[in-house]
């Protein structure tokens, strides 16, 4: 996410990219409209998920999108619990993909 942009800005336009390749997506957690951090489950609707949440690579020096937990879909809602306690303005968008699609990793989302 780039720094100038708020986090409902951004979440309104990957919501709008994954929904131009009809992937269904949704707000399950709102949180701080300009400052909150943003996850992104996946679920791929066969009992699996993953979260990922922007981090720096230690590597590059450069903001990136990591693998926060993945496994069973109650293990990772389980760990997206855990980061709520601790952080209230925290975003959660659910995508739904059985091929595993999250578009996170494209131009202008990475």
């Amino acid at each position: 996410m780039s720094p100038r942009l708020t986090a409902r800005v951004w979440i309104d336009a990957y919501l709008r990219r994954l929904s131009l390749m009809n992937i269904p997506a949704y707000i399950t957690f709102k949180g701080d409209p300009t400052a909150g951090v943003v996850m992104v489950k996946l679920a791929t609707l066969d009992g699996k998920a993953t979260c990922f949440q922007r981090s720096y690579d230690l590597m590059t020096g450069e903001r990136a999108w990591v693998v926060l937990s993945e496994g069973e879909e109650a293990e990772v809602d389980a760990a997206i619990a855990r980061q709520r306690q601790f952080d209230r303005d925290l975003w959660v968008v659910e995508v739904e993909d059985r091929e595993g699609r999250h578009l996170l990793n494209e131009e202008g989302l990475a």
